[in-house]
């Protein structure tokens, strides 16, 4: 397999790259992470002039027609800036869902505005147990009826104009798309470490009928399963971008930090630390990619999703910490890049399945049987 980037991916990468470093400077992400909305307007606008949130959507309905490879190439690129915001959650993970879906009706109404990124969703998945495993929904109702109960850690709910909510529905699992100023909806922001803005939605008595069901009752499972694993790789994505960054300014500083007469890169322990960097990075890039190219040919990709979150989530956080290491003190600053990177990546890391979720995928393939009691995705 070639993946070498094709000449379009090529000018995305290299678009991608040139807009974040001059749109989206570390200070800019700083700020953001600090900022109780922490979503920046004027720079969403000018990232959807690009069409970057339709880049899955099909030219007919507004989007660009391009393939999840390309979202990945380019999310990659966002994690390496830092970029605050729901692209993933939006663009990615929502956006999959009303393509796999949605109604007519459904995509027509509103697939043009999320690719023009006039109109924002998001996914409420989680309950108590914390687990992304569809299989842990608990919440239940019956269309049409009324919607209680409540799901956590739901991603940039402040600025969502829709809500994709995974309930119990006749024995299945069904997926409702709620407006979040419906009557009965509330959001409670959740304390983060990274700064990304997590949401407790609460719902209580909201009405919902047919019309918000989301494809069919109790049939939503594989749907979901094929979102989450397109997240699961855009948040790996994400952290492959930010290790990225770690290995460019621990070589840098290894270059230029003087210390005993010379830079600290002509000591063999650093050098070893910064090739430890660059097997992790590339490592982690390698299992990406194979599983990105995987998905866009719909080709059976759970397990490539599955190791290459799995691994990346330890490896990237290995790059961290050793960054960290390779800087000494100042790097623990609120002021140095690496402070919020390593968040970012340790908050990515969790997102869509911790490890322990994605290794039993994987354990489940060679014929492993689960201990845990779970169903993986």
């Amino acid at each position: 397999m070639d993946f070498r980037p094709s000449a379009s991916q090529h000018i995305l990468i290299s678009t991608a790259r040139a807009f974040l470093r001059q749109q989206c400077p570390p200070e800019l992400a700083q700020r953001l992470a600090l900022d109780a909305r922490g979503f920046d307007e004027p720079l969403w606008r000018r990232l959807a002039e690009l069409g970057w949130p339709g880049l899955l959507i099909p030219p007919d309905l507004g989007g660009s027609g391009g393939s999840l490879l390309d979202v990945i190439l380019l999310v990659e690129e966002m994690g390496r800036a830092g970029l605050p915001g729901p692209f993933v959650t939006s663009a990615v993970v929502a956006t999959s869902l009303l393509l796999a879906a949605g109604s007519p009706a459904q995509q027509k109404r509103l697939l043009p505005a999320l690719a023009a990124g006039e109109r924002l969703a998001t996914l409420a998945l989680v309950e108590e147990t914390g687990s992304f495993d569809p299989g842990a929904v608990a919440v239940d109702c019956q269309v049409p009826g009324r919607l209680n109960g409540r799901k956590l850690f739901v991603k940039d709910a402040h600025i969502a104009d829709d809500l994709i909510v995974a309930i119990r529905e006749g024995g299945g699992l069904s997926l409702l798309i709620l407006p979040t100023d419906r009557a009965g909806i509330t959001r409670l922001p959740l304390d983060t470490l990274s700064g990304e803005k997590l949401f407790e939605v609460g719902f209580g008595g909201v009405e919902v009928s047919a019309d918000d069901r989301l494809g069919s009752a109790g049939r939503a499972r594989e749907v979901l399963a094929s979102a989450l694993q397109a997240g699961a790789l855009a948040r790996t994505a994400e952290m492959v971008g930010a290790a990225q960054h770690v290995l460019e300014l621990a070589v840098e500083h290894a270059k230029t930090r003087v210390q005993g007469g010379r830079p600290i890169g002509g000591y063999q322990a650093i050098q070893h630390s910064c090739a430890d960097l660059v097997r992790d990075v590339d490592a982690s890039r390698a299992l990406l990619y194979t599983a990105a190219w995987k998905a866009s040919e719909e080709l059976p990709a759970a397990v490539d999703v599955a190791m290459a979150k799995a691994y990346a989530g330890e490896a990237c956080l290995a790059v961290a910490r050793r960054g960290h290491q390779i800087f000494g003190a100042i790097s623990y600053c609120e002021e140095h890049p690496l402070h919020l990177i390593h968040k970012r990546i340790q908050a990515a890391s969790l997102d869509f399945g911790e490890a322990q979720l994605h290794l039993e995928v994987v354990a489940g393939a060679i014929g492993l049987e689960s201990v845990s009691g779970r169903t993986p995705l």
